[in-house]
C-alpha cells in the first residue's frame, strides 16, 4: 500500500514550469484532487501535503533534484515508512513526452534525482512513475534542456500526461501497483 506520493524537481520559482519540475506538478495536481492540506516539514527537507482522508502524503522534497535521496530518506525515517510504500513520480529524458511507465522498482537510468534515492535509501525496489519529457538533439544540451520551460506547442500534450499520470496515481493508490500496470503505461497524443 502506497503511503507516501513523492513527486521530484527543483525548489524555487525560477525552476517552476521547467522539464526537470514535472513531478512537482503533479504532485501539486494530486494534492488538490485529494483535497490535502500542505505544510512544510523542516525535517524531511520537504513540502509536504497532508491528505488524512486518505491516509497518506504526498511530498515535493525541496534538496534540489540531485540531492533528493536526503529527503526521501528523512522521510521514510520520520514517518517509519518502507521502500515499497513510497511512489517516486518524476522526469525521463529516455522517454518521448507523452509517454508515462509505471515500474515497480528498477535502476536510476541515469537519472541523478532517482540515484540519490537510491545511494540513500540503499534500494532500487519503490515504485516509481517515469513521465516522458524528450532528449535534446545534442548531449550537451541535456542539463540546459531539463531546466527550460516546456514550449508553448508542447503545453497541450503536458497537460494530457498531468492528468493521465495524477489518474494513474488515485489508481495506484485504489488498486496497487500491479493492476495499474496497464492503465497507467500509455503514450499520450
Amino acid at each position: 500500500m502506497i503511503k507516501a506520493v513523492i513527486g521530484l524537481g527543483n525548489p524555487g520559482k525560477q525552476y517552476e514550469d521547467t522539464r526537470h519540475n514535472v513531478g512537482f506538478m503533479i504532485a501539486d495536481v494530486v494534492a488538490s484532487l485529494l483535497k490535502c492540506n500542505k505544510k512544510y516539514i523542516e525535517r524531511c527537507f520537504s513540502h509536504i501535503y497532508l491528505c488524512e482522508d486518505h491516509d497518506l502524503l504526498i511530498v515535493k522534497p525541496q534538496t534540489y533534484m540531485n540531492n533528493s535521496g536526503v529527503a526521501v530518506k528523512n522521510l521514510l525515517e520520520d514517518y517509519d515508512l518502507k521502500p515499497d510504500e513510497i511512489l517516486v513520480v518524476y522526469d525521463d529524458l529516455d522517454l518521448p513526452l507523452g509517454t508515462v511507465r509505471l515500474r515497480k522498482k528498477g535502476s536510476s537510468g541515469g537519472h541523478r534525482g532517482i540515484q540519490s534515492i537510491i545511494e540513500s535509501i540503499k534500494t532500487e525496489e519503490f515504485p516509481r512513475i517515469k513521465v516522458g519529457i524528450g532528449r535534446p538533439e545534442r548531449k550537451e544540451q541535456v542539463v540546459d534542456y531539463v531546466l527550460s520551460p516546456f514550449k508553448k506547442e508542447e503545453r497541450i500534450l503536458l497537460d494530457k500526461v498531468i492528468s493521465h499520470t495524477a489518474q494513474c496515481i488515485l489508481n495506484v493508490l485504489k488498486y496497487g501497483v500491479d493492476k495499474s500496470l496497464n492503465l497507467c503505461n500509455k503514450k499520450i497524443v
